[in-house]
């Protein structure tokens, strides 16, 4: 005997409902990220951001696909970030390793903010290593690296280039930027969390639910939602109160 199928509850409708809702969501965030890695260049409404100039330095700043990298700019991106950073990895429960690390900044997804020194014959003095990615199904602009040759630290450029990020995720739609920092960084810790205002994120093992003992903490800041574009009547009607 055949049985009729099973009569629909409140509660199993309910569920299927937030289960569509949840993949239309997921869905929406992926093109987003498809949508972001397919620009050809990010900064290309950015035009005041791509000169840095203050306490001194004088700078260019390109934002370019890892594969649009000459070899010499990304060995002189692993070099600096090896003379930065190899210390705080091996400290930590990471270690540090050549081969992964040369492999982690040339994936394909890779993207790149470099800042060349104009009164240097255009020398490279600063990067950043930032994905446009899906972190726990959220859109998000994951930043890997950021780091400055040592003569031209504290100056702002730093700052400068995180606001450039910032803008980036902004633009195109990205949920939050999100980075990783050790523990035992406070100078990291400080620029982060003190001056430019992220905060622990729920993902990081910081959080209660995690076992202790992590050597790194998780940081984010949420990017503001847009305003919704106002409908062609109320656009005539802001216009027209503008005039009076």
């Amino acid at each position: 005997m055949i049985l009729p199928p099973p009569r629909k509850t409140a509660k199993s409708l309910e569920k299927k409902q937030r289960k569509k809702e949840e993949k239309a969501c997921l869905k929406l965030s992926y093109s987003k990220v498809e949508a972001a890695n397919k620009l050809e260049d990010p900064m290309s409404t950015l035009s005041p951001f791509k000169k840095f100039e203050r306490n001194g330095l004088s700078a260019i700043i390109e934002c370019k696909r890892v594969a649009d990298l000459d070899k010499g700019t990304i060995d002189w991106a692993f070099q600096l970030i090896k003379s930065n950073m190899q210390t705080l990895y091996e400290a930590s429960d990471w270690g540090w390793n050549d081969r992964e690390k040369k492999t982690e900044l040339t994936e394909d997804k890779a993207w790149y903010l470099i800042a060349r020194d104009v009164n240097s014959e255009n020398k490279p003095i600063a990067c950043v290593h930032f994905r446009f990615d899906l972190d726990y199904d959220d859109e998000v602009l994951y930043c890997y690296e950021i780091q400055l040759v040592p003569e031209v630290r504290r100056k702002g450029l730093g700052k400068f280039l995180m606001q450039i990020l910032e803008l980036l995720a902004y633009k195109t739609d990205m949920k939050k930027v999100i980075l990783t920092i050790f523990k035992n960084n406070p100078v990291g810790e400080d620029f982060f969390m003190k001056k430019l205002k992220y905060s622990v994120d729920e993902t990081s093992p910081e959080d209660p639910l995690f076992d202790e003992g992590y050597s790194y903490m998780i940081l984010s800041k949420i990017m503001p939602e847009k305003k919704k574009v106002p409908s062609s009547n109320n656009n005539k009607e802001e216009m027209n109160n503008s005039k009076i």
